[in-house]
């Protein structure tokens, strides 16, 4: 019964604004897309059709088509399954590692502290994007290797977040009594330390995934992230940007939707900040 009431309490606070509302609503439209984007896309994104290329927006193709013929439109849709399946795989991959990785360091401190805190310090004084062109030029694209090298190139902001948390939390008189008791330390760390500290990690998870999809469609655009013919974002912009005057929709329209899914996901992100955060609550 207690468990029922925060839930509806979270979601009240959650949408307490309007405008967290119409973002989460933005961004179900784009998961709704992305889930059904064989039976919603009116063409197959990736044929060619050599006697329609570059056509402007008519009632048979809604976006019109690219310089390959193929519907402008189709390809939207199915690069949103590519953005989103990135960019959440990634931050899961960054959130998965960075996590345990700060539950080590901030718990058993010492040299394996330094050695995790400057490990750390090494990734976060590389841009992400510097990285992840790095990490892509060893190790190849692909949704995979993309999602995979997103996460590892973002995964220094967890560490901290978690180690800072378990320093705090560490020090709490239950895992002390838990020590005393003979509780292994990854019991404690795990079935105690990683409980009581996930929701400063659950903000930066919904705040992270936008950046990624951002970082994705940065890479694509340069040419380092998804290949063709897959349909990407980034890349349908990159391609687009060189028939501008034939069919503008072609490069602008996949922009815009970059535009609108990251400022959705990060306006959703606030909101379930303001629903964990006690101090934003007025708890604390």
């Amino acid at each position: 019964m207690k468990d029922t009431k925060n839930i509806k309490k979270f979601f009240k606070t959650v949408f307490a604004r309007k405008v967290t509302i119409i973002n989460a609503i933005i961004v179900l439209l784009f998961i709704f897309l992305a889930i059904f984007a064989p039976f919603v896309a009116p063409y197959d994104p990736d044929k060619p059709d050599f006697a329609a290329f570059l056509q402007m927006p008519s009632a048979a193709h809604l976006l019109g088509t690219d310089n390959f013929g193929r519907d402008v439109l189709s390809r939207i849709i199915y690069g949103t399954r590519v953005s989103l399946i990135i960019g959440v795989l990634a931050v899961v991959v960054a959130c998965a590692i960075g996590t345990v990785l700060g539950m080590i360091a901030g718990y058993f401190g010492g040299w394996i502290d330094d050695l995790i805190t400057r490990l750390m310090e090494a990734v976060r004084a590389v841009p992400q994007i510097i990285l992840a062109m790095a990490l892509t030029a060893v190790f190849g694209s692909g949704i995979k290797n993309l999602a995979i090298i997103l996460g590892i190139s973002s995964m220094a902001g967890y560490v901290r977040m978690m180690r800072g948390q378990v320093l705090t939390i560490k020090q709490a008189d239950y895992i002390m009594a838990g020590k005393l008791q003979g509780n292994k330390d990854f019991r404690l760390m795990f079935r105690h330390i990683l409980p009581n500290s996930i929701s400063p990690i659950i903000v930066m998870m919904t705040q992270q995934v936008g950046s990624t999809i951002l970082a994705e469609a940065g890479l694509s655009f340069l040419g380092l992230g998804i290949s063709a013919p897959t349909a990407s974002w980034g890349s349908m912009v990159s391609e687009g940007r060189n028939f501008l005057m034939d069919n503008p929709v072609f490069a602008l329209v996949p922009g815009v939707c970059v535009a609108v899914l990251v400022i959705s996901l990060n306006m959703l992100g606030d909101g379930v900040r303001d629903a964990l955060d006690p101090r934003l609550r007025g708890e604390a």
